[in-house]
């Protein structure tokens, strides 16, 4: 009897440690704000609830190390006459790599102060969206919009010390006008040896390596598109089977057809979420960390949504703009913004 006892103890004790996460209910929320007022940034990479580093589009490459009490930024210059504009950033757990917009393309990486020139594509069409990388740190993975016939898509396998361009015989083909979008930097997404790449433009697709690139699937998606600024802006997954999307049309920021949808199956196929309130257009979608993939920001230019239940009912719980968000933990996030950065603390 004892022991019959001691086995019931101890169902009852492990699954009681097993209860499902209870997500909280965000209404309002407040964040605090550190104006940059000579740089837009896209792109940010965060470390711990004291430090943030940011890519702007004046050539700047800063950081703060005591929760924004003091800024520093590294100012990028090539050949004394081009100011790059940042619009990507990675991390590789030792350096940052920032990644220019336009023609030409630059890629340098950061270390210890000093900056170094590790790629650059001269190509009217050229022009790179997102950039990051995988969980080992050693392959990395960048896009841009299509220079052929196919997304330009650069990948490091040494750490990003060098990186090479995947030929368009090894890529899946590009419709006419799809293109990628470079608001946030979260057009992009890895787990594992797995990116998920989300389009935009004339299609709004994904596509899928589960091998470090070497290797794509292409699944179409239920998103707006067929038109330049229709499609979406960014993707994010829980894990390897549940994820999201969002974007919508930029032109039409108030509008939210069709602009939000989320996969239980990797990626292959994808839901519309019929919240037809909020969220309007967004630039980025993020799971919280440490809440079983039940909440979910939002931001755009159009404000800060929330979302308690994986992302098929949302509110609004900020009226302020900005372009990316990326959480240290379930309690803080960072945020980039035009002139801005914010900092958020549940």
């Amino acid at each position: 009897m004892k022991r019959i006892i001691v086995i019931i103890f101890t169902f009852l004790f492990f699954t009681s440690c097993k209860q499902e996460y209870q997500p909280r209910n965000i209404e309002k929320i407040s964040i605090q704000e550190f104006k940059k007022d000579s740089t837009s940034i896209r792109a940010i990479q965060v470390v711990d609830s004291e430090s943030v580093f940011y890519a702007g589009s004046r050539g700047d490459v800063g950081f703060t190390t005591d929760s924004g009490s003091l800024w520093n930024a590294l100012n990028i210059r090539y050949q004394d006459a081009i100011i790059p504009h940042f619009r990507s950033l990675a991390f590789n757990g030792n350096d940052y790599f920032a990644l220019s917009i336009g023609n030409p393309a630059l890629l340098y990486k950061i270390s210890e102060g000093t900056s170094s020139l590790v790629y650059k594509e001269e190509n009217e069409k050229v022009f790179y969206d997102a950039i990051t990388f995988f969980d080992d740190n050693l392959h990395g993975i960048a896009v841009g919009d299509p220079t052929e016939s196919c997304a330009s898509i650069l990948i490091t396998e040494n750490g990003g010390e060098t990186w090479h361009k995947i030929p368009c015989e090894n890529l899946p083909e590009i419709i006419k006008d799809e293109a990628f979008f470079a608001a946030s930097n979260t057009n992009i997404k890895t787990i594992g040896s797995t990116v998920w790449i989300a389009s935009g433009g004339a299609k709004a697709r994904i596509l899928k390596s589960t091998n470090f690139g070497k290797s794509w699937e292409v699944f179409d998606t239920p998103i707006v598109q067929g038109n330049g600024p229709q499609g979406i802006y960014s993707i994010d997954f829980y894990d390897e089977k549940n994820g999201i999307i969002i974007g919508g049309d930029y032109s039409k920021p108030l509008e939210n057809t069709a602009n939000k949808a989320i996969t239980t199956d990797g990626g292959k196929t994808w839901q519309l979420v019929a919240d037809h309130q909020n969220p309007n257009y967004k630039s980025c979608v993020q799971y919280v960390p440490d809440t079983s993939g039940k909440e979910v920001f939002a931001v755009g230019k159009t404000g800060v949504s929330f979302s308690n239940d994986g992302g098929k009912k949302w509110t609004t719980i900020s009226k302020d703009s900005y372009y990316s968000i990326q959480f240290v933990d379930k309690n803080t996030a960072w945020l980039s913004g035009h002139h801005k950065i914010g900092k958020l603390e549940l």
